[in-house]
């Protein structure tokens, strides 16, 4: 027995689009189809739910170099794919912690 590895190909010829989404697909996707593969956690959602949503832009991001433990930098990477995202989630929750402690007047 051969340790050939097998894979079935893509029943697309898609480029992934790496955590992108593919907003044409989607906007041809029908409401049945999307309540048929939501995951369950949404299943006892309201329909008011969404009356009062906000639209969010994501802010941009500033490219910068950084230096970092290393293993700092090799725990985040362990977690998997967006882990400079992760660590940008960390600093930010520290930024608001900090900043709703801080004694008011300080700078």
């Amino acid at each position: 027995m051969s340790a050939k590895r097998i894979s079935k190909a893509s029943k697309t010829n898609e480029k992934p689009t790496r955590g992108r989404a593919d907003l044409p697909r989607l906007r041809k996707t029908r409401e049945r189809t999307i309540t048929a593969t939501s995951p369950p956690d949404l299943e006892d959602l309201p329909a008011s739910f969404w009356k009062e949503a906000e639209l969010v832009q994501p802010v941009p991001k500033q490219p910068i170099s950084v230096r970092l433990d290393a293993d700092v930098l090799a725990w985040f990477k362990k977690q998997g794919p967006r882990y400079q995202s992760r660590m940008n989630a960390v600093l930010r929750a520290y930024m608001s912690h900090a900043r709703a402690t801080r004694p008011k007047g300080a700078a």
